[in-house]
């Protein structure tokens, strides 16, 4: 039993100072964490305060009162003793009450790239951290510093699981016993007349000459002491199996315990955004969770990846896309000057709609990604993006005064225009773009963005294949049509808005059989608003719907009060035969009105067949099915007309005033204008001229068979007031006079 309770005593001493050094090592781990957490905080404040506009104005105009002020509340905020500012040239501010440094020194260390470390304040050393201050370019460094005292050690030491006396110092003042000490290693040491477990580690250093040392001596006599009482235990009970019970205990306790805690504390980590793994060891089931972590940490890691690639790239193209472009151009903006310009590009494809509407959208994708692939040849020092459907941006940087802006729109221009073989179908490809050059045409990205797309819209209704640069007049215009779009929607709820008639004249009766509704707008400051200069405006913006509605229910409600022989006519644009409620908006006007279905006709032009050919059909043969005339305008402008015709059976063509200006100027205008007339009396539709002006017009036309005529001969468009009295002076003076009753 002696035997076995000293050869227990023994293995118990040996065992008790194995784990000293384990909780040695662990805790010198701890030590090492809090220092890298404390300068993590410090770093994290110091960069905070490094990117800030004003810290960095203060300093790039040399305001060492503002840069004090703003180092003294960092010094504050974290606890620190020192903060100051180190210039490239060496020079330093520093907060108040802050110690001498040599900044020379601290300075080489920088250079290197050493952002973190220990420096000498006055004699006494603290941790430093240095963040660099970029306006974008380095322009110098934030230095804080805590110090490192005997106190600051002893608040660390309390957060140890052990009884740990930590310490810094410099290698050339390390004390005798320990300065032949490998370090990283833990050795039992006599200090000051005790036994301790001593580790000396080196800490990074931010001064040349300082080569910082952090001590931690644990005692050996505590660490002993808690295995007292197992002493004391066996001596008593004499339990060699309780001895043995409790080695493995702490074995097992080793095996599994701290790399749970490991694992726990990785999982903590990952979770607040650190990508960290963990060591696995083993090949039991912890090992295996360890393992399992590490995988699930790559495969997280890579999905980020791969989302924020997605999300700042364009998925068809592969270029970037507008968020990213507008980061790429908020860098290049810090950096613009006269001589450092930049130029952005608006491109927008020419009827791309129509390309993906008749040959599908893959020969629409396929042509997005040849029109990169051309812009990305031609263009390669550019930044480029796709916005999205047919919008695509170019950003070029640096440009300097003597670069040749209409070379490089030139350039785009070429290689955005030609024709493109898709598979066996050839697609014409043209652009529209529209440039900014900055700081001339905006010192921000806001305005230099506008600007290049007011000069996109301006080069759009220059016609295809136009480019146009920003003009000062461009914002001015964009300004009228705010301005106009705002009295627009006023002009509805206002009630501004009037119908005008323009009559229709029956050649072979000679007489008025009805009338085409105009829209007016009687602005109460401008006075009557040209159509020309509103409709555009209502079409882009939407309000063409509800202003057509309102012109559609006014019509039927005034017409209802005319002759019975008397119908009308109301042109609905294509956004509004595309809105659902077209039908019922119909339905509605005829009721409230009373007015007969077969007096009402619609006009619409060949624009609406444009995308979705069997639902534009669908809706023309439910308004015929109600019992309305439909009449096809603007007949012949379209390169599509005639498949139209044999598509649905139009009550009327509408001969565009453009052939009827042609009988005059052009020897084809006969011609044209027979064949429109023939096709139309062939398909059993009525043929009406619009814009006759002239009785030579008149008199062809009347020769050629055309049955209706609308322009200024008979009459001018007139207000509602004045149908009656003009039915009525066309219907008493007609006879056997022509157009005695016309104001032309």
């Amino acid at each position: 039993m002696s035997l076995s309770l000293l050869v227990s005593s023994q293995g118990i001493n040996h065992f008790a100072q194995l784990a000293a050094q384990r909780d040695m090592a662990a805790n010198s781990r701890v030590f090492d964490n809090i220092i890298e957490n404390r300068a993590a905080v410090m770093q994290a404040s110091a960069n905070v305060v490094a990117r800030d506009f004003g810290f960095r104005s203060a300093y790039a105009v040399g305001d060492r009162a503002t840069l004090a002020s703003a180092l003294d509340s960092l010094a504050a905020r974290t606890g620190s003793r020192v903060a100051m500012v180190i210039g490239l040239d060496g020079s330093i501010v520093t907060s108040s009450n802050a110690p001498a440094i040599d900044g020379s020194a601290v300075f080489a260390t920088l250079e290197d790239q050493q952002s973190r470390g220990v420096i000498d304040l006055g004699g006494q050393l603290g941790l430093a951290v240095a963040a660099p201050i970029e306006m974008p370019d380095l322009a110098g460094w934030l230095l804080v510093a805590q110090p490192m005292s005997r106190a600051d050690m002893t608040k660390l030491s309390k957060l140890s699981a052990v009884a740990i006396e930590a310490s810094v110092t410099t290698a050339n003042r390390l004390p005798a016993a320990l300065s032949g000490i490998p370090s990283g290693t833990i050795v039992e040491v006599d200090l000051a007349g005790e036994t301790v477990l001593a580790r000396i580690s080196p800490l990074p250093s931010m001064q040349t000459a300082v080569a910082p040392r952090l001590i931690l001596t644990h005692s050996l006599a505590d660490a002993m002491a808690g295995y007292a009482w197992l002493k004391l235990l066996l001596l008593f009970i004499a339990l060699v199996g309780l001895a043995v019970a409790g080695w493995l205990a702490v074995k097992l306790s080793a095996r599994v315990t701290r790399p749970l805690s490991a694992l726990t504390d990785a999982v903590r980590r990952f979770g607040s955004g650190e990508v960290i793994r963990v060591a696995v060891a083993g090949d039991d089931e912890i090992a295996a969770l360890a393992s399992n972590f590490n995988s699930m940490v790559d495969a997280i890691d890579e999905r980020e990846r791969q989302i924020t690639h997605v999300a700042l790239h364009d998925s068809l193209t592969g270029l970037p896309n507008r968020r990213f472009f507008i980061e790429k151009l908020d860098r290049a903006i810090d950096t613009q000057s006269d001589e450092r310009r930049n130029l952005i590009a608006f491109i927008d494809l020419d009827d791309f709609k129509l390309i993906n509407d008749t040959l599908g959208h893959p020969t629409g994708d396929e042509l997005l990604r040849i029109v990169s692939q051309r812009l990305q040849a031609a263009m390669p020092e550019a930044e480029l993006a796709r916005f999205g459907g047919d919008e695509f941006g170019i950003l070029l940087q640096g440009l300097n005064a003597e670069a040749n802006l209409a070379r490089i729109a030139q350039l785009l221009s070429k290689t955005l225009t030609g024709e493109i073989l898709i598979g066996e179908q050839a697609v014409a490809l043209s652009a529209s773009f529209g440039i900014a050059v900055g700081p001339a045409d905006g010192a921000d990205r806001e305005t230099l963005l506008k600007n290049a797309d007011l000069a996109l819209y301006q080069a759009k209704n220059d016609g295809k294949g136009a480019y146009h640069f920003f003009e000062a007049a461009l914002d001015e215009e964009a300004r009228r049509r705010r301005k106009l779009e705002v009295d627009l929607r006023s002009a509805i709820r206002e009630g501004q808005f009037e119908v005008y008639f323009q009559p229709l004249y029956s050649v072979a009766e000679q007489q008025i059989k009805g009338f085409e509704a105009l829209l007016r707008w009687n602005h109460p400051v401008q006075g009557m608003v040209s159509p020309a200069d509103f409709i555009p405006l209502a079409e882009d913006s939407g309000l063409i719907v509800p202003i057509g509605e309102w012109v559609l229910r006014e019509t039927c409600r005034i017409a209802a009060t005319w002759p019975n022989s008397m119908m009308v006519a109301v042109n609905v644009s294509p956004k509004q035969f595309a809105s659902p409620g077209l039908k019922q908006t119909v339905i509605q006007a005829l009721s409230a009105s009373g007015l007969p279905a077969e007096r009402l006709e619609l006009e619409i032009t060949e624009s609406i067949f444009i995308g979705n050919v069997k639902r534009t059909l669908e809706t023309l043969h439910s308004l015929r099915a109600l019992g309305i005339r439909i009449a096809l305008d603007d007949f012949g402008t379209g390169y599509s007309s005639l498949s139209y015709l044999r598509s649905f059976p139009f009550d009327k063509l509408k001969i565009d005033q453009s052939f009827v200006r042609g009988l005059e100027t052009e020897a084809s205008g006969f011609a044209i204008i027979r064949a429109i007339i023939t096709l139309a009396h062939a398909l059993g539709i009525e043929a009406l001229a619009e814009g006759v002006e002239e009785l030579t017009q008149l008199d062809v036309l009347q020769r050629e068979g055309c049955d209706l005529v609308q322009g200024y001969l008979v009459n001018r468009p007139v207000p509602a007031a004045a149908v009656h009295e003009l039915i009525q002076r066309f219907g008493v003076e007609i006879q056997g006079q022509r157009f005695a009753g016309s104001v032309a």
